[in-house]
């Protein structure tokens, strides 16, 4: 049993089993709303003017997409990376995308994906911010990515809270 508890990890308490199957119990309802706002969020934010690309695997077009429909029939998750448009200038940008986080409402700025509310992150002054711009290029991090995980919240309040954001760039 020592072999098994450090390959595996200790045993989890009974209330955190608890937990979990009660998380697992509501999965594919989560899941199915976190793929709708990501798609939805995709789309809509495509077809915005103040964004200058989107990567998503459930859009037509992305260079994932054909596997995410093969992979993924029913929803291709809620992570959507963006990138915010900046107009002219060196850093506008990274510039463009910190002024979009910090107008946001309803999303949270958090490092993680796939938690029931809707979390949104910037890369270059998160988790990656220790690395210089070269650096970051290498990494295929641009300074205007933003990287959103839609929660499941309605559909329509995340349209609004990022639409109220991009006003504001």
């Amino acid at each position: 049993t020592a072999q098994l508890m450090r390959d595996f990890g200790a045993i989890q308490s009974p209330q955190n089993a608890y937990l979990v199957n009660l998380g697992l119990e509501s999965l594919h309802l989560r899941m199915a709303q976190h793929s709708k706002n990501g798609l939805a969020l995709a789309q809509h934010l495509a077809a915005h003017p103040k964004i200058a690309w989107v990567r998503y695997p459930g859009l037509p077009g992305d260079d994932q997409y054909e596997l995410a429909q093969k992979y993924l029939p029913n929803g291709a998750s809620g992570v959507v990376s963006f990138g915010v448009a900046g107009g002219g200038g060196a850093g506008r940008g990274r510039a463009a995308a910190e002024t979009f986080m910090a107008n946001l409402k309803l999303a949270q700025i958090a490092t993680h994906v796939a938690d029931a509310r809707t979390c949104v992150l910037h890369p270059a002054n998160a988790t990656h911010r220790q690395m210089n711009d070269a650096e970051l290029a290498a990494a295929g991090i641009t300074p205007d990515l933003i990287r959103l995980s839609c929660g499941i919240e309605a559909t329509e309040d995340l349209v609004a809270d990022i639409d109220q954001a991009l006003a504001a760039v």
